[in-house]
């Protein structure tokens, strides 16, 4: 009969996840603390993604990345490409012949938000107020009651545009939505479900409230008043909405939560922490890295990724064209799929972590905990797995290992219980081109809050994920 074996040897054979901070240098917890408080700061430059492309912009150009579209920007290594204000993509040429693939890490920069109507200003009751199309999935209970800034831009009947940012300054009014006290509430909104407790078309944004001096016969007055500091201001007037996106988010900033200050608590960190972590991977890189790179920052994945600036368009298929050019290469359409068919990708998204008020929701054994690391998802989807990516067992296995070689914490888990729903990402969008593709970035908290919760350490071992991933996969 052969020995029972060791009982040291058989823990080994059992996964024991540690928290990130048990396995970090007094050194390294100091890094992390730096890196949150830039991270904060870009999540206060960036509330939109306009504002996110041209935070991402501004950085990149300090880095010395040059207009991949500019035939002055031949001899750069690192490029990069706009699209419409509103998405962006970062790029580094590598060692390798570019045929081989390139390393690609996509993520996105808008968020749930209330977007202002084509037709926003009225006036009720001796108020001014702005109808609201609430954009991405929200609790609309959320909204109510809290002070918002209204950010965008105003595109004139002449052509000419105005950048649009009120709310944000301490001296800047804000503005917010009214919610019913509880006197009063108890038939028409406490006895109804959650989500239906306050509708859609009744988060309208309190804009004003003085008369316009002289006037005391117009029936508009309030709304009269407000035009008339729009266009004395601004030089707006009411039709100018109609080529406007203007958004409203929360008026406050993000800021270090915890005794500890262990959490940063923000609005847009969906998908915001993952934007930010791959901008910095990429910025990491001291040499061309052995495949080339690129970092793909997108918008409207909130509502489905459709348009000309989500991931669903021909972004990507341009970026690529052009990178092949600059390699000296013809961008011929079979050569262009055929580099994405090589290729090797992160989604780079983020996930629910388990909640201790919620945790009926989450099957525990499967959910990802805050201060674990960055989280692999195999898949996201709903139910039976519709409507998703699903990474291969190989590919999964050539990320844990390279995980595991260059010493990033990970952990690997899926969103909330089989039956409760789910949600979707980029990754299948990019999957579509036959490349190796899996879900990776840090879970959250209250996530599509107004008040976004995450782990610093969470938020470091994305950003040593990311660049391993681009340096060394």
């Amino acid at each position: 009969m052969s020995e029972l074996p060791d009982m040291k040897d058989l823990e080994k054979l059992k996964s024991r996840p540690k928290m990130a901070w048990e396995l970090l240098s007094e050194e390294e917890r100091k890094q992390v603390a730096s890196f949150a408080q830039e991270y904060i700061d870009f999540l206060n430059a960036a509330k939109t993604e306009r504002e996110a492309v041209r935070e991402i912009l501004k950085q990149a150009k300090e880095q010395g990345f040059q207009d991949l579209s500019s035939s002055s920007a031949q001899a750069s290594r690192k490029f990069y490409q706009l699209n419409r204000g509103k998405s962006i993509a970062l790029c580094s040429l590598g060692k390798e012949d570019i045929c081989q693939g390139i390393r690609i890490i996509i993520s996105h920069i808008d968020s749930p938000r209330l977007d202002l109507k084509p037709n926003p200003l009225y006036e009720d009751q001796e108020l001014a107020l702005l109808r609201t199309h609430y954009y991405g999935g929200i609790k609309k209970y959320q909204w109510v009651a809290l002070p918002l800034a209204l950010h965008g831009v105003v595109v004139r009947s002449d052509g000419s545009k105005i950048e649009f940012c009120l709310g944000e300054n301490p001296n800047d009014p804000v503005f917010t939505i009214s919610d019913l006290l509880p006197h009063l509430s108890g038939r028409i909104m406490d006895e109804k479900k959650l989500k239906e407790a306050i509708e859609g078309e009744k988060l309208t944004i309190l804009f004003g409230h003085e008369p316009i001096a002289g006037q005391t016969e117009d029936k508009e007055r309030i709304k009269l008043n407000i035009l008339s500091l729009l266009h004395e201001r601004y030089g707006i007037v009411e039709e100018d909405f109609i080529s406007a996106e203007i958004e409203a988010v929360p008026a406050w900033p993000a800021r270090l939560v915890g005794l500890d200050q262990s959490i940063v608590g923000g609005y847009g960190q969906d998908d915001r922490i993952c934007a930010y972590a791959s901008l910095r991977a990429i910025f990491a890189q001291t040499e061309p890295p052995r495949y080339p790179s690129m970092v793909l920052f997108m918008d409207k994945e909130e509502t489905g990724s459709e348009g000309n600036t989500g991931a669903q368009s021909c972004f990507v298929e341009l970026v690529v064209s052009q990178l092949l050019q600059k390699s000296g290469l013809e961008p011929k359409e079979h050569l262009v799929r055929d580099l994405l068919f090589r290729s090797k990708a992160l989604s780079a998204d983020v996930n629910a972590a388990l909640d201790p008020n919620y945790p009926d929701v989450f099957e525990k054994q499967n959910a990802c905990r805050l201060g674990f690391g960055v989280n692999l998802s195999k898949y996201i989807g709903s139910r039976g797995k519709y409507a998703t990516n699903d990474a291969s067992a190989e590919y999964i296995g050539d990320i844990r290992r390279l995980f595991n070689e260059h010493g990033v914490v990970w952990q690997a888990k899926e969103l909330g219980k089989v039956d409760e729903g789910g949600g979707g990402s980029i990754a299948k969008f990019l999957a579509k081109y036959g490349l190796d593709m899996i879900d990776c970035g840090p879970p959250i908290l209250s996530m599509h809050s107004p008040f976004e919760i995450a782990s610093t350490v969470d938020l470091y071992e994305t950003f040593k994920a990311y660049r391993v991933f681009l340096e060394k996969s």
